[in-house]
């Protein structure tokens, strides 16, 4: 019996690949089609990300920026020719002798017919879930390096990437008194605990909520949770008033306003009032809009470009008399960033920085951007030096922010300011790696400076 079942798997293997060998394919889908798919996945992907806290609207909106690019791209590509199998009768009789000869020999040679099978009920089965591996691996890094935030903040995302909140409110607490308090990581905390908990804000999460809006009284996920945990206080009222607030000061196409305006609703409900008049919130950031970017896709690569120049232009000249539309210098830098124009993103950069000196989302892309094609060589602009000090400043340890430092400071001559940032980045790297090496080699070149 056994023997039977073994030669039909073995046909059906075999058949499987003769069939193809036999006759000619179909033709597959150009590569485009395939790049198209694959950017489309990573859009729904982000906007879960989003959803779940993982990024906050500046990371999003500008990972979303790329993809999107990205996408205009393939799908403006021209399409390859579509490529046919062709039959291959000889090929085919060779696979189907190696195949089977092949299989028979081998389980002649390792197999053991004679020896009964294991009941699977009594069989032991510990595999890890999906995603695991990766997870365990980011978990042995903290273990290695327990005072590394870094390293805490990599596992909390990945655990909230795969629904353990608690174990990522966890990784964000010993991140926090490793000295990783900026409000987006207090907020982060905070949520992860509201989660684990079932969608109640617990006390510990208020109080990361509260010191997050000490520091920034802008951040929106925090308002949020913080009028979520008045309603469940008792006081739907005061958690009603909250969440105008927070929706007046939002702009009118961010889409967490359907959220908001539901728990609005929820809130005058369990107070016994009417729904109120809702805020219309900030106008919306000007720019191109889906109909205009669906338009663009189908256009030849030089209208397009032109076309996309020209809304860039566009939203620069509304900015100029809507300078403190904050969102709008925020679109503007990545859109000159799209374009490779990486002075005039740094200069956008520039001026949301000076409207928020404090965010160290902003922060990151100004320095981005200001440090675009930036050559190992090249002298760090003495604006990128402003930014990642006020970066160091609020989010200490960031090794990116310590090797720019580093080499600015070593550019400049002083070699006792290098070492120092250099030597903190050394100690947050893995022992061994490429990047620690390249770094003991530039503290061996400041020896004797």
């Amino acid at each position: 019996m056994l023997a039977l079942l073994l030669a039909v798997i073995v046909f059906a293997v075999v058949l499987g690949i003769l069939v193809p060998l036999l006759r000619a394919g179909p033709a597959g889908p150009d590569a485009s089609s395939f790049d198209q798919a694959v950017y489309r996945d990573q859009l729904r992907e982000l906007e879960r990300d989003r959803t779940r806290g993982v990024l906050n609207e500046a990371e999003a909106a500008a990972a979303r920026l790329e993809i999107q690019r990205r996408l205009l791209a393939a799908a403006a590509a021209p399409s390859g020719r579509a490529v046919r199998g062709g039959a291959s009768p000889i090929a085919a009789v060779v696979i189907a002798l190696s195949i089977a000869g092949g299989s028979v020999g081998l389980y002649l040679r390792l197999g053991a017919p004679s020896v009964p099978d294991m009941p699977f009920a009594s069989r032991k089965i510990d595999a890890p879930p999906v995603g695991g591996q990766a997870l365990a691996a980011l978990k042995q890094r903290t273990e290695a390096e327990p005072s590394n935030p870094e390293a805490w903040l990599r596992y909390a995302r990945a655990a909230a990437d795969t629904d353990q909140w608690a174990e990522s409110a966890t990784a964000l607490e010993r991140a926090i008194r490793l000295g990783q308090s900026d409000p987006e990581t207090l907020t982060a905390f905070g949520e992860m605990l509201t989660l684990a908990s079932g969608g109640t804000v617990p006390p510990a999460a208020r109080t990361a909520f509260a010191a997050a809006l000490v520091k920034d009284p802008t951040i929106e996920a925090a308002r949020y949770y913080m009028a979520l945990a008045e309603g469940q206080d008792g006081d739907p009222a005061k958690a009603m008033a909250q969440l105008q607030a927070l929706l007046a000061d939002l702009p009118a196409d961010a889409p967490a306003r359907a959220t908001i305006v539901q728990r609005i609703a929820e809130a005058a409900k369990a107070a016994g009032l009417p729904v109120p008049a809702l805020p219309e919130g900030k106008p919306a950031a000007p720019g191109p809009d889906a109909a205009a970017m669906a338009a663009a896709s189908q256009m030849p690569e030089a209208d397009r470009q032109a076309m996309v120049r020209g809304m860039v232009t566009q939203l620069a000249s509304k900015m100029e008399t809507d300078p403190s539309n904050l969102d709008g210098w925020l679109r503007l830098g990545r859109a000159y960033g799209v374009l490779g124009d990486t002075d005039k993103a740094a200069d956008a950069y520039e001026r949301a920085v000076m409207l928020k000196p404090d965010d160290a989302g902003i922060l990151q892309q100004a320095a981005q951007a200001m440090l675009a094609n930036q050559s190992a060589t090249a002298p760090v602009p003495a604006r990128a030096v402003a930014v990642l000090r006020r970066m160091e400043a609020l989010t200490p340890g960031q090794p990116a922010v310590l090797w720019y430092l580093g080499l600015a400071a070593a550019q400049k001559g002083d070699a006792a300011a290098a070492r120092g940032f250099w030597t903190r980045l050394l100690a947050v790297l893995p022992a061994g790696g490429e990047e620690a090496k390249s770094i003991q080699a530039a503290l061996e070149a400041l020896k004797g400076k």
